[in-house]
């Protein structure tokens, strides 16, 4: 039994813009683009709402809502998530009201269907799939966040022009399309798909949707359908400028206390630990570098969807027990990613994962491990981390140090507290 190393609390400081008025903005956003000129009372608006778990998503969408209700319009919502909620109407409302979008609280119907429509052929030569409902629509608002993709790089990744492809088809889309950027690129894909969606199917707008490295809304912006490439290029620079990191930039053990789809696409966001190109390693130029990572827990709000638990060597037993499979393989084998599926080895105990995976590091001590403890990937303000760091800790700028190094506080039965739990 190796022994433990012992750990201390940071806190990081990252750049911290934020939209304090969330409606009060996505009204002026949207003033801006002057829709009553195109949007006429009466017609029939729908607005995505897509399964990430963004910071004050409700908000958001209730705002632009009450925004075309203003212009007497007829807003609905439409879930725009691909294959998420298990390919089912009914699990992708569920899990958006999971998020407190529902109709109560948004004042409007929720319109749930994975039928979609075909509206043509791209020039790729694959057909081009668009929510069926939004389709019927007399104009469709685009509306999510933008931030870096967990598998594709470029100057467009995830964000709006990603939701017209990915979330508006469905997952009949979802499936063609991944197909499609194994043989070409996602850069190619996201382009020919969004060129023929904002031609054929009525795009009012846009609402992109920037957050800072506390998980706190940075920036909205609304986008009108000529800008959306362009717009949202300077949005994800500012996405990329404020995406939280991890304290330090190596580590042999990484412990997370959760992942889940409302995290990342990948459960955990592989800008942040690392392993956007490469399942268990990172790539040579890419930062930080995990050689061992250790899931803990799924989200409630994830529905059992582990996808990305594959990227991982070791979980507890309590993670596996609590993956919904069919859901994790749906997601999965339509993302073209059948390794996020497989399942890490894993123990009933923290104890007992450490026990195994500390020996394994290199030629370190156990006690000398460089450990580091988050929540999860988008609340890394605070970390625990081991005393290997505290040298370098105390001469970081960035960096405070807000607690005394004490020992791993394992339970009667070997197993760990929540990470917050810590720093209370």
């Amino acid at each position: 039994m190796p022994d433990y190393p012992q750990i201390f609390r940071v806190r990081q400081t990252f750049e911290r813009p934020q939209v304090t008025d969330i409606p009060g903005e996505v009204a002026s956003q949207l003033a801006s683009l002057s829709l009553q000129k195109s949007v006429k009372p009466g017609q029939a608006v729908a607005i995505t709402a897509g399964s990430r778990g963004i910071a004050n998503i409700q908000l958001v969408i209730k705002a632009i809502v009450d925004h075309f209700k203003g212009l007497g319009a007829k807003p609905f919502i439409v879930p725009a998530m691909g294959s998420h909620g298990g390919g089912t109407a009914e699990g992708q409302q569920e899990i958006i009201e999971g998020y407190g979008i529902t109709e109560a609280f948004c004042g409007c119907p929720i319109r749930a269907s994975m039928e979609t429509v075909v509206v043509c052929q791209a020039a790729e030569g694959f057909a081009v799939h668009f929510d069926k409902l939004a389709f019927g629509a007399d104009h469709v608002v685009v509306c999510g966040r933008v931030k870096p993709h967990t598998g594709f790089y470029g100057d467009i990744e995830s964000g709006l022009m990603k939701m017209m492809l990915i979330g508006l088809g469905k997952h009949a889309g979802a499936k063609i399309y991944h197909r499609a950027i194994k043989d070409y690129s996602f850069g190619q894909i996201v382009r020919s798909v969004a060129r023929e969606v904002l031609s054929k199917c009525r795009i009012v707008a846009g609402v992109g949707i920037v957050e800072n490295g506390y998980d706190e809304t940075a920036k909205i912006q609304a986008v009108a359908p000529h800008e959306f490439e362009e717009r949202e290029k300077e949005l994800l620079v500012l996405a990329k400028k404020w995406l939280p990191s991890l304290p330090f930039k190596t580590a042999d053990l990484l412990l997370i206390d959760e992942i889940g789809k409302n995290i990342s696409g990948t459960g955990m966001d592989t800008n942040v630990v690392g392993r956007k190109y490469l399942d268990h390693v990172a790539a040579e130029h890419e930062w930080p570098k995990i050689r061992t990572i250790i899931i803990r827990g799924l989200t409630p709000e994830t529905h059992g969807n582990a996808t990305g638990i594959g990227l991982a060597e070791f979980a507890l037993t309590r993670a596996i027990d609590a993956i919904d499979i069919p859901i994790t393989r749906t997601n999965c084998l339509t993302g073209g990613h059948a390794t996020g599926a497989m399942i890490p080895i894993h123990y009933a105990s923290d104890r007992e994962v450490l026990d195994v995976s500390l020996p394994i590091i290199g030629l370190t001590e156990p006690v000398d491990a460089k450990l580091m403890w988050i929540h999860n990937t988008l609340d890394v303000a605070e970390v625990e981390c081991s005393a290997a760091y505290l040298d370098e800790a105390r001469e970081r700028t960035d960096l405070e140090i807000v607690s005394d190094v004490r020992p791993l506080p394992f339970d009667a039965s070997g197993v760990l507290p929540p990470v917050a739990r810590l720093g209370e």
